[in-house]
């Protein structure tokens, strides 16, 4: 996957431009990891930011769109392509970083970015 694929939803995922996510359910591979608080639709960087709640302490994690292989708008659910321990490995998502720093989604595309097995 190049950097441009993992900022991007997939075509078959079911996204429809305008939808709220926030607030829906993010399944991962093996399970429940948290509520979307955050979604965004920019051309080249389109991602989730995911409050795992008590799972990992109430830690915010970004997932690249590019790592979301369906969306359910019937049961509100999202379900992206990684574990849950590749998940709780990745960077923390810290707002303040994000909006000061051009190149901090950089740290993201390079974690997320390397082939899941």
């Amino acid at each position: 996957m190049d950097e441009a694929e993992i900022w991007a939803y997939g075509h078959s995922v079911g996204h429809q431009v305008g939808i709220d996510l926030t607030g829906w359910r993010v399944e991962a591979t093996d399970g429940h990891i948290g509520k979307i608080d955050k979604h965004t639709e920019d051309v080249g960087a389109s991602y989730l930011v995911v409050d795992t709640g008590a799972w990992i302490f109430g830690k915010h994690v970004l997932l690249p769109a590019g790592t979301v292989r369906r969306i359910d708008a019937a049961e509100e659910k999202v379900y992206v392509d990684r574990t849950k321990e590749q998940i709780k490995n990745a960077p923390e998502y810290d707002a303040a970083r994000y909006a000061g720093e051009p190149s901090y989604l950089e740290q993201f595309a390079r974690y997320y970015g390397v082939p899941h097995m």
